[in-house]
Parts: structure tokens; C-alpha cells; sequence
């Protein structure tokens, strides 16, 4: 499975565990880089895009993230 319509809130599995214990990440950040928060520590990491596109294993919930809000970050 890929996984490349990445949005903001997006709540993701990655394939490795999180030295806390968690897998699961919400993106906060899209760009080049992108920002993940752990559900359970709230670390922030910044990963490559294509670095997180290989880490990524499935996706949990999607985000609330709206058309008219995409608008405004453009």
C-alpha cells in the first residue's frame, strides 16, 4: 500500500516504534519535509518526504483538513 495524499492531521502508523513505545504519528507539518507528532510523547521529527513515504505503514484516521483551508496555506 502507498500512501501519498498526505494531509495535515492525518493520524499514521510507521513501521518502527517510537522510542516511547508508540506507532502512531499525526502530520503537523507538509512540505519538502515532513512533520509528525507522537500520539503518546508529543515529540516533534521532521522526516524527508521520501523518507517518511517508506516509514509510513498505514494510515489510522485521516485529518479534518477542509478545501478551504488547503486554499489558505498555498
Amino acid at each position: 500500500m502507498t500512501y501519498t495524499d498526505i494531509r495535515l492531521g492525518d493520524i499514521v502508523q510507521m513501521r518502527k516504534p517510537h522510542p516511547c513505545g508508540s506507532t502512531q504519528w499525526e502530520v503537523v507539518r507538509l512540505g519538502a519535509d515532513i512533520g509528525i507528532r507522537c500520539s503518546r510523547c508529543s515529540r516533534r521529527v521532521l522526516l524527508p518526504r521520501t523518507q517518511f513515504l517508506r516509514q509510513v505503514k498505514t494510515l489510522v484516521s485521516p485529518g479534518t483538513q477542509t478545501d478551504s483551508q488547503m486554499s489558505e496555506i498555498q
